[in-house]
């Protein structure tokens, strides 16, 4: 006899089940009472007890649903809460008033920072080459996970420096591709006349100097990945043949005339506005709009300042893994904005690393970043240009985070020492750090 079985979600079969009790109920309590007013007798007491194994049943079973539900819940929370990792969580999220609130916000917070922890831990597992645990990048993760097993062309943006190139790699590495080629190629570091022939090759004698045929970078990645880099600054001419090639799946080399089929993935990347340069028709519409089907956006390393100690420990440890850091030249380190993004952190670790001896100081850090001291509190504004009008609210925005990640890099992520600090509450500052979307254990050391 076949077995067969069928998976009801709990979300459905609970409200069900209460649902048919209710309805079983009032059909007895119906029935009862229009017996005994046919009978001639008062329906009351019936009804009564009715009523009572009905309120008696419906205890039996919100006892059943709380040991069998609730409890393992509670259970999980407590060994949870005397693990090392969370050891401290009382202390590092705001008292509730009502022991209801509180049995209520603990639960919440403890599968809150676990999630974190999860997520976390997944972020390093699958992209170990990527290093930073922020909101920001784990958002960026996220997404990278979503798109990396389609064939969907993806078009990264970001300020240069931010490792475009690296997740570009990411993507193709959790990919169906993953075992087929990667090529990258810099649009903006080829000149112009050769930068066709380099996508997609050549015959021999096409032109001057062309002694033998070459091969493209299509055609080389083909069943593969193609990274094409600062793709703001190619050509329009050879824009209009990229557009061709993207849709058609299809190439000609440059002084040849038949048609190669290649089945290559798209992954371009741009530190430029793209639609703004269509508009000024300084880059292909069609081609933008070819490209934009993914967009995913690095942010810039002022906008993820938890990053920085991370990035600084692991650029520190692949120059010199005997060196430390001192807190104080942390805090300079996050207080600098980096408009060069990762690859600015990075030379300027290497330059630390030079100057200084076993403990790098803030005097070993570069002088741009050594004039950049932390503000412990508010300086006077300056005059505001008429011109150009100051959007208050970004800037208070600006300054109260900034202020909250100053503090938590000079208690080293400690919530309690930070709120007494900046003269709050600890719950104020557990709510404040939720809207800015700060994660204070990444201040930790």
């Amino acid at each position: 006899m076949k077995d067969i079985r069928f998976n009801i979600n709990l979300y459905i079969i609970i409200p069900l089940i209460f649902a048919g009790l209710t309805i079983l109920s009032l059909l007895v309590a119906y029935r009862l009472t229009y017996y005994y007013i046919n009978s001639g007798h008062p329906p009351g007491w019936p009804v009564a007890f009715w009523g009572l194994l009905l309120v008696l049943f419906t205890l039996g079973c919100g006892l059943l649903m709380v040991r069998f539900l609730i409890e393992p819940v509670k259970r999980f929370v407590e060994k949870t809460e005397t693990m090392g990792v969370l050891g401290k969580i009382d202390h590092e999220a705001p008292p509730a008033p009502k022991l209801a609130e509180a049995e209520l916000s603990r639960f919440s917070r403890v599968f809150d920072q676990v999630t974190e922890i999860l997520t976390k831990v997944e972020a390093r597992e699958l992209f170990p080459n990527i290093i930073g645990q922020s909101r920001h990048m784990r958002a960026v993760l996220n997404q990278i996970i979503k798109v990396a097993p389609t064939d969907s062309v993806v078009l990264i943006t970001g300020e240069t420096g931010t490792g475009k190139e690296l997740v570009a790699t990411s993507i193709h590495r959790h990919s169906k591709r993953q075992n087929k080629p990667f090529l990258a190629m810099n649009c903006a570091a080829i000149p112009e006349g050769l930068l066709e022939s380099e996508l997609f090759g050549h015959e021999k004698g096409a032109f001057t100097g062309a002694d033998r045929r070459r091969i493209g970078k299509l055609e080389l990645a083909h069943e593969g990945t193609l990274f094409l880099d600062e793709i703001g600054d190619m050509p329009l001419e050879t824009q209009a043949k990229v557009l061709r090639a993207l849709e058609e799946k299809c190439i000609v080399r440059v002084g040849g005339s038949a048609p190669i089929k290649i089945d290559v993935r798209f992954i371009a990347a741009t530190n430029k506005d793209l639609s703004d340069l269509a508009k000024k028709q300084l880059f292909r519409q069609d081609l933008y709009y070819r490209l934009n089907v993914f967009a995913l956006h690095l942010p810039p390393l002022r906008q993820r300042r938890e990053d920085i100690p991370l990035l600084a420990e692991h650029f520190l440890h692949l120059q010199a893994p005997d060196k430390k850091l001192t807190s104080e030249a942390i805090q300079l380190l996050m207080a600098y904005d980096w408009p060069g993004n990762v690859r600015e952190l990075q030379n300027a670790m290497q330059s630390a690393t030079v100057m200084a001896g076993p403990v790098i100081q803030p005097i070993h850090l570069p002088a741009i970043v050594g004039q950049c001291q932390p503000q412990p509190a508010l300086q006077a504004p300056s005059a505001i240009d008429p011109a150009q009008p100051a959007d208050l609210d970004q800037q208070l925005y600006d300054i109260e985070k900034n202020l909250l990640i100053q503090a938590l890099t000079q208690c080293r992520g400690v919530q309690k020492q930070a709120a007494q600090l900046l003269g709050i509450k600890e719950r104020s500052l557990w709510h404040r750090l939720k809207k800015f979307e700060i994660d204070a254990g990444a201040f930790k050391s």
